[in-house]
């Protein structure tokens, strides 16, 4: 869906806090979700609230705090992005010239820039496996990467989800400033912000960290998992936060903090004329994913770890920040309905997920059978049993694609007949051929004639 700035924001009432409420529904959620702890914390530019629940780890059954500290995966990202912005601010870089200028290993991307790998529309691909990536480094994956040939479209046509451009963002970050990504992160951004700082492989964190959980399929118990991020991705999904943290950081990117200045978190803010982002968001800044909601403009990230989903989600016109940990995959769906019960409860309605416009009925896409690659990552698209495409990645199991007239596809369990949405495919304008797709915010290039 295209992203527009809607002329007239609605007015938001500014709600009185439900604290019993709002902590009896996180409570009651939980269970429900077999999320065994999980954070939630509000601020509607006058108060603020947080409610936590639960454990941190189901094997110690130590109890979350509003201070515990949960992986945030992906949602490290912005705050990678706020340390570049900063820089650029300051002169050390510029953010419409090529990456390549600062960093030698992008040499094979001379047209990437700095604004590109920010906002996901530089082409590099996904990102490194962190099996395989733990035992190189940033130059030496950047380079092997960062290619002509690797490339999934022209740098600024398109949209493309990567760890490998927060990877580069990152060392961008320790070649401007001299340091090591985790001590600039400190230095210029959590400690600012009164955070404790909290990475992933920290021995010694200094706060109560919380694991993440997952349920055994064979005995539908609850077990603790183990993060295995390599550390040349830290950039990218290192970072270890509470809700009210978030909402610290909330606060900054609405320009309403001495963190950013307003410009900074203003430039953050603007959408990107080249991001489409799917299903992921409505629209991309540099750092931040966009949530349209009844006239307004949100701004914010997801982030999944091992067993782990956090949300952040902030309004710039009303200061409303919203942020939530928990603990568990279910987690997501756990956020989804807490986002329901704060419309319900304060009139606060928080962009969870992103809308599916009505594109009609399912249609034949001829043409979109084939092969298509994300780096190392293979997607196939090929008939299912019924006839209709089916998409596997990975040789996963294939899942049946839902196809529309506006090349946008839903994915449908084969096992409950559910549908989520997808992604979508893409046309050569020049051709008319399907030559890539996209699902979940990735994009991947046809590597054949289908």
């Amino acid at each position: 869906m295209p992203y527009t700035i809607p002329a007239a924001p609605v007015a938001l009432r500014t709600p009185s806090l439900p604290h019993r409420e709002l902590q009896d529904r996180l409570d009651e959620l939980a269970r429900a979700h077999r999320v065994p702890g999980a954070q939630l914390a509000l601020n509607t530019g006058a108060d603020v609230l947080a409610v936590h629940t639960g454990t941190t780890d189901v094997t110690t059954g130590r109890l979350f705090t509003e201070d515990t500290a949960v992986p945030l995966g992906s949602l490290t990202k912005p705050f990678t992005a706020a340390l570049v912005m900063l820089l650029a601010d300051d002169g050390d870089l510029d953010l419409d010239e090529p990456a390549a200028g600062q960093l030698a290993e992008l040499a094979g991307t001379p047209e990437v820039t700095v604004r590109q790998l920010l906002g996901h529309t530089s082409g590099l691909p996904t990102g490194p496996d962190s099996d395989t990536a733990a035992a190189t480094t940033s130059a030496r994956y950047l380079a092997a990467v960062c290619t002509a040939r690797d490339l999934l479209f022209r740098p600024g046509t398109d949209f493309s989800y990567s760890n490998a451009g927060y990877v580069a963002a990152g060392r961008l970050v320790e070649a401007v400033t001299g340091m090591p990504w985790p001590e600039a992160v400190r230095t210029l951004l959590l400690e600012p912000l009164g955070v404790r700082p909290a990475f992933l492989g920290d021995t010694a964190p200094g706060r109560p960290v919380a694991v993440g959980h997952a349920v055994n399929t064979a005995t539908g118990q609850t077990v603790a998992t183990r993060q295995n991020l390599a550390p040349l991705e830290a950039p990218a999904g290192a970072l270890l936060a509470s809700a009210l943290d978030l909402v610290a950081f909330g606060n900054a990117l609405t320009g309403r903090s001495d963190l950013l200045p307003p410009a900074v978190a203003k430039e953050m803010r603007r959408a990107e004329p080249a991001a489409h982002p799917g299903t992921l968001a409505d629209g991309w800044g540099a750092g931040l994913a966009l949530y349209q909601r009844d006239g307004r403009v949100w701004c914010g990230h997801d982030g999944n770890a091992q067993g782990t989903s956090c949300h952040l989600r902030a309004d710039p016109e009303s200061g409303v920040v919203v942020a939530f940990t928990g603990n568990a995959g279910g987690a997501t769906a756990l956020w989804r309905d807490l986002a329901d019960e704060l419309a319900r409860l304060t009139g606060i309605r928080v962009p969870a997920e992103t809308p599916t416009a009505d594109r009609g009925g399912p249609v034949d896409l001829p043409g979109c059978a084939g092969t298509y690659r994300n780096g190392s990552m293979v997607y196939r698209v090929a008939p299912g049993p019924d006839g209709m495409p089916a998409l596997s990645v990975d040789g996963d199991l294939a899942l049946p694609l839902v196809c529309y007239a506006d090349l946008s596809c839903d994915l449908r369990d084969p096992a409950t007949g559910l549908v989520e949405p997808g992604g979508r495919f893409h046309r050569d304008p020049a051709t008319g051929v399907i030559d890539r797709v996209q699902i979940s915010g990735r994009t991947a290039r046809r590597t054949d004639d289908g």
